[in-house]
């Protein structure tokens, strides 16, 4: 695709969680209201994922399977921001990325086994040690996507939190280099100082009325 080519202003928009997330996050539902009441004729989808890394991706691609390449987007906020940059590799849509993985199947490895879900402790789900070989797989296949595609500003939207608490900003850095990137002096994994930036998200975006 030709980076210089005008895109259409986006029509469907897919938000992806972090690992132990969901839909209620507070990133999600700030994006979800900010679409919603200014922008009600966006198909707007945040499913929940599954932990299965494989499983999530699937379930993405067969949920947006009939979008339009040249008017979908997606975000994606930690372990959800590879899957953004995984996804919008293979459909060639606009995606933008929230403090994301970048090395998830190195970072996930100690957490194989019983885990809660952050917004329910109540709610517990397996992080089997097959799903780190699942993120092993899908990172090997965004390494050729990449590399093919290079991503450019009017592709790629990134902010990253230098007081990120889990993730490493510089590898971030280097995960998001070639699209737009802010670095967040400060903040943190949650990018609690979101509302701050959600305009310069919506710029990038563009929504359809």
């Amino acid at each position: 695709m030709n980076p210089l080519k005008p895109r259409h202003k986006t029509t469907h928009l897919l938000y992806l969680h972090g690992f132990r997330s969901s839909p209620r996050s507070t990133k999600a539902r700030l994006v979800a209201e900010r679409v919603q009441g200014g922008h009600p004729g966006v198909v707007w989808l945040c499913p929940q994922l599954p932990p299965s890394p494989a499983a999530a991706i699937a379930l993405a691609q067969e949920a947006t399977q009939a979008w339009p390449a040249d008017s979908s987007a997606v975000i994606g906020s930690s372990l959800g921001g590879f899957y953004a940059r995984y996804l919008g590799l293979c459909r060639r849509w606009k995606r933008a990325l929230l403090n994301p993985a970048v090395y998830p199947a190195r970072d996930l490895a100690r957490y194989i086994g019983e885990q809660t879900a952050w917004h329910d402790p109540q709610e517990r789900f397996f992080f089997g040690p097959d799903f780190v070989d699942e993120l092993r797989q899908l990172e090997t296949d965004m390494d050729r996507m990449a590399a093919h595609e290079p991503a450019t500003p009017a592709m790629q939207f990134a902010l990253i939190a230098q007081g990120d608490e889990v993730l490493d900003w510089r590898e971030m850095r280097g995960f998001c280099a070639g699209g737009q990137l802010t670095v967040l002096p400060g903040s943190d994994h949650a990018i609690t100082d979101f509302p701050e930036h959600l305009d310069a998200l919506m710029d990038f975006l563009g929504l359809a009325g």
